[in-house]
C-alpha cells in the first residue's frame, strides 16, 4: 500500500492535522496494521517538500504548534495517476514457503510435515478471516474475501506440491537432470 498516496486522497475531503489523517487512515485500513504517528509525519514533510501538499495554517497545542496540511493541485494530479495506474501483479515465482520447501528435501529434513504444517496454518487464518467476515461490514468482509482468495489458492499450491514431493525430491537432488526449459534449444548454455 502507498501510504503516501494514500494520505494525499484522504486530503482530498479538505484539510487535516496529522493526528486526523492517521486516525482517517486507521478507521478504514489500519485495522491490522495501524499507522504509527512518526510515519504520518515523515510522509507528511516529504509531501510537503514534493509540493505535493501545502500547510493550510497552525495552531497551538500541548507541544508544537499543530499543522493542517491542505493537498495541492500537484497532489490530487499525482492522487489520480496513481488510482489510474493498475497494480502489478504479485506472480510470486520467489516465495519463503517454495524456498523452505526445496531446502528441507535439499537438506534431507521432512518436507511434507513442513506442508502440512503450514496447511494447518493456512486453515487457521482463513477460520479467523471467515469469523471477521460474518461479523464485519461490507469493507471488511471485502478485504477479508481478498484475504481468503489468496489463502485457498496457497492451500491448492500446498496440496499440489504435496502430492508431486517425490519428483521435486527427485529434481533438486539431481539438478544437473532437469530438462531445459523450452526457450532453451538442446547444446545451449545461458
Amino acid at each position: 500500500m502507498s501510504v503516501s498516496h494514500t494520505l494525499l486522497a484522504l486530503l482530498e475531503d479538505g484539510p487535516r492535522h496529522g493526528y486526523d489523517l492517521k486516525r482517517a487512515f486507521d478507521a478504514h485500513f489500519g485495522q491490522d496494521r495501524p499507522l504509527h504517528y512518526g510515519q504520518v509525519y515523515a510522509t507528511m514533510s516529504r509531501l510537503l517538500k514534493n509540493g505535493l501538499v501545502e500547510v493550510d495554517g497552525t495552531e497551538p497545542g500541548g507541544g508544537p504548534e499543530r499543522k493542517r496540511y491542505a493537498i495541492t493541485d500537484a497532489g490530487v494530479t499525482d492522487v489520480e495517476g496513481w488510482l489510474a495506474r493498475p497494480e502489478k501483479p504479485e506472480p510470486y515465482l520467489q516465495s519463503t514457503l517454495y524456498t523452505k520447501v526445496v531446502l528441507s528435501l535439499l537438506t534431507g529434513r521432512d518436507a511434507a510435515s513442513l506442508l502440512d504444517t503450514q496447511r494447518a496454518e493456512h486453515l487457521r487464518l482463513m477460520r479467523e478471516l471467515t469469523r471477521r467476515k460474518r461479523d464485519g461490514d461490507l469493507a471488511d468482509q471485502l478485504i477479508c474475501d481478498h484475504a481468503l482468495f489468496h489463502l485457498e489458492a496457497d492451500l491448492r499450491w500446498l496440496e499440489l506440491t504435496t502430492a508431486r514431493l517425490d519428483r521435486l525430491a527427485a529434481e533438486v537432488s539431481h539438478p544437473s537432470e532437469r530438462p531445459a526449459p523450452p526457450s532453451q534449444k538442446k547444446g545451449e548454455s545461458r
